[in-house]
């Protein structure tokens, strides 16, 4: 039974109580200018859209918000590491909440961080600074491949399925997509009428388990991926190769979760935890995934086609780069998982022990295309805690195109992280299957707050470009970004990361860091 019935059923039962006692004691009646109260508040509180905890828990649900404006102010600016593998910084918490519910988010007294501390980052600021562009240089995907490229925002729903989400979260992901006008990715878990209903712009990600488009036995249907493929309403492709937090394990869906919906999407059956195989079986090779780009792209009409993945062993992405050489196939992106991401339910030694950073997987990952003179063919999209426009600064300068944000969009959504998207009992609504717990994420006000999270921080990061003295994200570079990296040394991102040159690979010396890994390289294998 959900909370909101079992608090109607009670205050029934003391309604009831109250005033047959009334009429008994008269006494009584003092109770009930008590309990009378309290029982309009928890139909108020019920029936408003703002707040999802007390739409499920009238009443009770408000002792969280009396609890936040009596602790000490200084724990909402917490800072915590981003590798640290604890919860996400109240700090960022609030910049979201903020944005997405267009409140002040200036900051009096200063920074909150201290840069004199090791591994703090800025920007290089200039005397000369720029007016912010009035639109946002959009990112052109698939130009001269596709004959349906897609210009995409610099930041974008990442992945989450259907399933793993609600009803409610993806309609309100979707409805914020489309008002914003940005793409939301729909994760492993296949296309849903609630990805559709809105009209927001579509990255259908095909995993191994190939939910939506499989036979049977599990295997890729092309049939059924045309079929789906083809709507306008699916702007790109994206095949799943692993990703963070648990890469090489799959993805997984508590059986709790399985409702008779969500088996009819995926084509999987009621009753059993829905495992997405580690691998896929459509090919296991870089050429066989090249092979399977070209296929996906004409049988969806000539859409961008592209993989994600979380960089493990640097000689089986270079085996990919070998393929794209000598087949002369590219994706028209790829999409680079930083191993602290992740949004949903991992085991927490794949949480913390494998596969790399994004910061890390980014730079090999553009670096290396550059030494293979790929480079400028390839979109390089990114993922991991990208919250905050200096975030898509960062990870631009460094060599992606565009940012793919996730845990910042479920914030905005009214996430409060309470840590139970696993056991099907969000408490908000979000990551939840329970019809009583889903009721509770409005979708009409929580769509806008997405909108308003993506169009601040788009113009957070637009300010930034331009205090840069900069008018294009393309024009952004790494000796841009300075970081200390001793209590006395101070470094830009140019000379702690080396630079490829641009077809090093190619050489009769390739570069030293990466000779080893070029050497057992094959694309015939990964």
């Amino acid at each position: 039974m959900s909370p909101l019935k079992i608090f109607c059923l009670l205050s029934i039962t003391c309604i009831a109580v109250v005033g047959g006692l009334s009429l008994l004691w008269h006494d009584a009646l003092w109770a009930f200018c008590v309990i009378g109260p309290l029982i309009l508040l928890g139909v108020y509180d019920s029936c408003q859209p703002w707040h999802a905890v007390i739409r499920n828990f009238p009443v009770i649900g408000r002792a969280r918000y009396w609890m936040e404006t009596v602790r000490p102010e200084i724990q909402q600016y917490f800072v915590e590491s981003d590798t640290s593998g604890r919860p996400f910084s109240r700090e960022l918490r609030s910049v979201i909440y903020q944005r997405a519910k267009v409140a002040t988010d200036t900051r009096p007294f200063g920074t909150i961080r201290n840069l004199d501390d090791v591994g703090s980052e800025w920007i290089e600021h200039s005397l000369t600074p720029k007016h912010p562009p009035e639109e946002e240089p959009r990112v052109l995907i698939g130009e001269g491949r596709c004959k349906q490229p897609y210009a995409a925002s610099r930041l974008n729903v990442s992945a989450m399925s259907f399933g793993s989400l609600s009803k409610n979260a993806i309609l309100a992901l979707n409805g914020g997509a489309k008002l914003g006008g940005f793409a939301h990715n729909t994760g492993e878990g296949g296309i849903s009428e609630y990805h559709l209903e809105s009209g927001g712009d579509l990255i259908w990600q095909i995993g191994t388990g190939y939910f939506g488009c499989r036979t049977g036995e599990g295997t890729f249907d092309a049939d059924l991926f045309t079929e789906k493929a083809t709507l306008d309403a699916v702007k790109m492709i994206e095949i799943k190769l692993s990703q963070g937090a648990k890469p090489g394990h799959g993805g997984i869906l508590p059986a709790a979760k399985v409702t008779p919906e969500i088996s009819e999407i995926r084509g999987v059956p009621m009753g059993h935890d829905v495992i997405s195989p580690p691998s896929h079986r459509a090919f296991s090779t870089p050429k066989g995934l090249l092979d399977f780009v070209v296929q996906l792209r004409e049988l969806s009409g000539g859409k961008p086609v592209g993989f994600k993945l979380c960089v493990g062993q640097p000689s089986q992405f270079l085996s990919i780069c070998k393929a794209m050489i000598e087949t002369g196939i590219v994706p028209d992106f790829i999409t680079v998982d930083g191993a602290e991401g992740g949004t949903g339910a991992a085991p927490l030694e794949f949480s913390n022990s494998i596969g790399m950073p994004l910061t890390d997987g980014l730079l090999f990952v553009h670096e290396s295309l550059v030494a293979c003179d790929l480079r400028q063919q390839i979109r390089i999209i990114c993922s991991g805690k990208i919250v905050t426009g200096f975030h898509m600064i960062e990870r631009l300068a460094i060599g992606a195109d565009m940012c793919n944000s996730a845990r910042a969009m479920m914030f905005a959504l009214g996430c409060i992280q309470a840590l139970k998207c696993n056991t099907n009992h969000c408490p908000v609504g979000v990551a939840t299957q329970l019809p009583g717990l889903i009721r509770g994420l409005d979708v009409a006000s929580k769509k806008r707050r997405v909108y308003n999270y993506h169009r601040s921080t788009i113009s957070s990061f637009l300010d930034i470009l331009g205090s840069a003295g900069l008018s294009h994200p393309d024009e952004l570079h790494p000796r841009l970004i300075q970081r200390r990296i001793s209590p006395t040394e101070v470094q830009d991102y140019g000379r702690i990361y080396a630079c490829c040159d641009k077809g090093a690979l190619l050489s009769s010396s390739p570069p030293h860091e990466l000779t080893e890994a070029w050497k057992a390289a094959s694309a015939e294998r990964f």
